[in-house]
């Protein structure tokens, strides 16, 4: 059996998409014959900006990645914070690095989810992945939303919950809030489900003709 290399790309400021991100990498994992890799985009904010908004160390364990790296996937999977309702701009700095995969449209046929923090409900928890899915279209790539797959936890009212049809998602707050248990299930889900779809397509490629 050849392995399916899902990679999950993220971007985390205070380590809210971080701990998505790892609760997206087990899920995967848990797929037979996946292979899920985390990786950080570079940072773009100065040592000094990061200082003032006490941002935490980045992971040692988890390296960044280049844009032509994306091209050794099958499948992806995209986390960024919100920031005025679309993807943090360190995010959309690296998509705009991928011109040469875009020319050759190297990554088109390639299965990609997204998560995401915002802060509060007004902050983009459906907006934020709606706009993240033009990078997605002009690769030629294909968004995998969760719909309402995840079942019973997708209609939870009792308790705030980040994620929508669209992907896993959490609220940060004033930063001081972390993931829910619900919010990392379904971190968890949405890496298992988009991990089965991307094995599906690879064993069963798109005819050429």
């Amino acid at each position: 059996m050849t392995t399916t290399r899902v990679y999950i790309v993220y971007y985390s400021l205070h380590g809210h998409v971080e701990t998505m991100a790892r609760e997206v990498q087990r899920g995967a994992n848990a797929v037979e014959g996946v292979e899920a890799t985390l990786w950080q985009v570079p940072e773009t904010l100065s040592d000094t900006i990061l200082q003032k908004v006490k941002a935490p160390s980045r992971a040692n364990d988890v390296a960044e990645i280049r844009p032509e790296q994306l091209v050794e996937a099958d499948g992806f999977l995209f986390g960024f914070p919100s920031r005025f309702g679309v993807m943090a701009s360190q995010f959309k700095a690296f998509f705009d690095a991928t011109h040469e995969l875009w020319a050759s449209q190297a990554l088109a046929g390639k299965p990609a989810g997204v998560f995401w923090s915002t802060g509060f409900y007004g902050g983009g928890q459906e907006l934020t992945a709606l706009t993240a899915i033009t990078q997605l279209v002009h690769h030629g790539m294909l968004f995998v939303p969760l719909g309402y797959t995840f079942g019973s936890g997708m209609f939870e009212i009792n308790e705030v919950k980040g994620g929508s049809a669209y992907g896993a998602g959490t609220f940060a707050a004033d930063g001081s809030r972390q993931p829910t248990e619900l919010e990392l299930q379904q971190a968890f889900y949405q890496g298992k489900y988009v991990a089965k779809i991307t094995k599906k397509l690879k064993n069963q490629p798109l005819s050429s003709s």
